[in-house]
């Protein structure tokens, strides 16, 4: 289910404006009913002024009077484009302080082991900067001579799936660029191949003989080979003993 903006200041201003029940507000803004409690009570949330999710767009006046009549009706949040992508960030990955001095051992491993990354897939891998990465591809990094290369699924800076997206990704980026343009006209596909007339071609090491025929109407072609030792031109016996 979608939470509104501001869940903790949203419940603020729903228990102080409204007579919505304490679940009904708790099930809006994914709080425990305990808690909302507790700010009805003034134990929770002290300070935090309330959010109006009527001014912001997230509900509006006849959604909360319904369930205000209704103690067993369920409040639907108004749709916010604001919200749109909240809970998908941008930008590199985060990562957690415990882990950001692996930082350095994980794009090593990658630079070293997959170095047809890109700096940008690299960032996302592992939540770093280009820079950083830069210095540690050209081996100026100010701690480079004490950076061990550590595969990052190891040390659970990604998953095994997205790196393997990753690689994969670059790989195909990376064929395509090295294929040619022309070599790119010729591909095919499965449909198109089996549709097409067969072209038989002529070795390039026997290109000449296209016309060359054993016929006995062809005159280039009387000539007699039957005599094998004629053939390869081998000397008689008599000659030798000469």
């Amino acid at each position: 289910m979608a939470l509104p903006l501001m869940p903790k200041a949203t419940a603020v201003w729903l228990v102080d404006n409204t007579t919505l029940t304490f679940k009904q507000i708790a099930d809006f803004t994914g709080l425990h009913e305990l808690e909302v409690n507790g700010i009805a009570d003034g134990e929770v949330a002290i300070g935090v002024k309330g959010f109006d999710p009527i001014a912001n767009r997230q509900l509006t006046a006849d959604e909360i009077k319904r369930c205000e009549d209704d103690p067993k009706g369920k409040l639907q949040l108004w749709h916010n484009p604001a919200a749109e992508g909240e809970t998908k960030r941008r930008g590199p990955r985060y990562t957690p302080l415990s882990k950001r001095q692996d930082r350095p051992a994980a794009i090593a491993w990658l630079v070293k082991f997959h170095p047809e990354l890109s700096d940008g897939q690299i960032s996302k891998l592992v939540g770093t900067t280009k820079p950083t990465i830069q210095s540690i591809r050209e081996r100026t990094h100010w701690n480079i001579s004490n950076i061990q290369p550590v595969d990052p699924v190891a040390l659970g800076m990604c998953k095994q799936i997205e790196l393997d997206a990753a690689v994969a990704k670059a790989a195909r980026k990376k064929g395509d660029e090295i294929m040619s343009d022309d070599e790119r006209m010729k591909l095919v596909s499965t449909e198109q191949s089996l549709a097409m007339d067969d072209q038989p071609k002529m070795p390039s090491n026997i290109s000449g003989l296209e016309n060359f025929s054993l016929s006995e109407d062809d005159p280039k072609g009387k000539e007699d080979f039957s005599d094998a030792d004629s053939f390869f031109n081998l000397p008689d016996e008599d000659e030798d003993e000469e």
